[in-house]
């Protein structure tokens, strides 16, 4: 198996595109779309007319929070970013080192009773790591008031190394994003979603594509040791469940009718919609409310799946998903929905056609193969 090339550095994107240009939206971003190994090149705003009707787009509303605080441990700075809030009130975290440019690096070292002062007079107490996988998130305890008024008045959004400068949160927001009931959100954006734009999204629903919310909270991901993501709270609503085991059973009437007249089933041989998750969040969030029988049911609480090429999808057809690091895990992900060789030519093709990387950069569509189907068919598609 062939190693991935390393993205070059000026295939960042380092700025969100709206602020690329005069007159750009959000959707002004490139989309790379794949059926099996065949690949063509896109503009964002074409999406409604690559889809259907009847295709059902899984989105996350999750919205993202300014989880990131300067801190001390004495006198050394750090930089607190706040992965996720666990069901005794404590927080999991990972401590950072400024590096100077406004961004951060990643940190070693740090044991259980480690006090990190926060701004307020609040005080963070690290109690045990996260994991056993490694010491770069820490279970941490503090006044569940106190945290979230630090949040609200001093926090920020997490930043990495290959962007040009701080951002407000709007930016980081997606057109799905929902104020939680609970004050939950994601630390890091729920970043496939972004370049949705309100009038984008009314003209897939007026060409009668459906859309299905979850609710995937998003943790700390990591810019240098692309772990697995960890376990991280989710929600599927009982409507949602609804309409895509709808979509899917729509599915499997097609695909049993065209095998009774002699057909062959397949994503390119049937008219019925399709279950597309935006984000890899979504598809998380989805599969882990799924049975080995692929009904979705409506499920919340938390899930460490982690959904790889043995693992595979039970539920989902298609993926919208941004563009990942060559070590990332979410490779697994996609390599589950299309299989290795389309991954690796999809990843050939935006490297030699220079699309950019990351929250702010160009995006990724995952379509099921294209199969002709001319078998005992007198012209219908089923």
């Amino acid at each position: 198996m062939r190693t991935r090339a390393r993205v070059p550095r000026e295939q960042a994107a380092r700025v969100p595109v709206e602020q690329r240009g005069p007159g750009l939206d959000r959707d002004a971003v490139r989309l790379l779309l794949s059926h099996g190994t065949e690949v063509t090149h896109h503009a964002f705003r074409e999406l409604p007319g690559l889809l259907r009707a009847g295709d059902l787009l899984v989105v996350n509303t999750s919205p993202t929070r300014a989880a990131a605080v300067d801190g001390r441990i004495g006198h050394a700075r750090v930089v607190v970013h706040f992965s996720t809030r666990g069901d005794d009130e404590r927080w999991a975290v990972e401590l950072r080192e400024p590096d100077g440019r406004g961004t951060t690096r990643a940190r070693t070292g740090g044991y259980a009773g480690t006090e990190v002062s926060l701004p307020g007079g609040a005080r963070l107490v690290l109690e045990e790591p996260l994991s056993a996988r490694g010491e770069r998130l820490w279970w941490a305890r503090a006044g569940r008031a106190e945290v979230e008024e630090v949040l609200r008045e001093h926090g920020r959004p997490i930043r990495y190394s290959y962007t040009e400068r701080e951002q407000p949160l709007s930016v980081y927001q997606t057109v799905f994003a929902l104020p939680a009931q609970d004050g939950q959100g994601s630390a890091e954006m729920p970043s496939a979603a972004r370049p949705f734009t309100a009038p984008l999204v009314a003209e897939l629903v007026r060409r009668g594509v459906q859309f299905a919310p979850v609710t995937l909270h998003t943790g700390v991901a990591s810019a240098e040791a692309h772990e697995p993501p960890y376990p991280e709270r989710f929600a599927v609503p009982e409507a949602s469940a609804r309409l895509i085991n709808a979509v899917r059973g729509d599915l499997r009437g097609n695909q049993g009718a065209h095998a009774a007249l002699g057909g062959r089933s397949g994503g390119g041989s049937r008219a019925g919609g399709r279950v597309i998750a935006v984000g890899t969040t979504a598809v998380r969030a989805v599969e882990a409310a799924a049975g080995p029988d692929g009904v979705v049911r409506a499920a919340q609480g938390w899930t460490d799946l982690v959904v790889t090429p043995e693992r595979g999808v039970r539920v989902v057809d298609g993926l919208l998903t941004g563009l990942h690091e060559p070590e990332a895990s979410h490779l697994l992900m996609l390599e589950a929905v299309a299989g290795r060789a389309a991954v690796d030519r999809a990843y050939d093709e935006a490297l030699s056609g220079l699309y950019l990387w990351h929250e702010f950069g160009d995006v990724h569509l995952i379509l099921p193969e294209e199969r002709p189907h001319t078998e005992h068919c007198d012209g219908n598609s089923w």
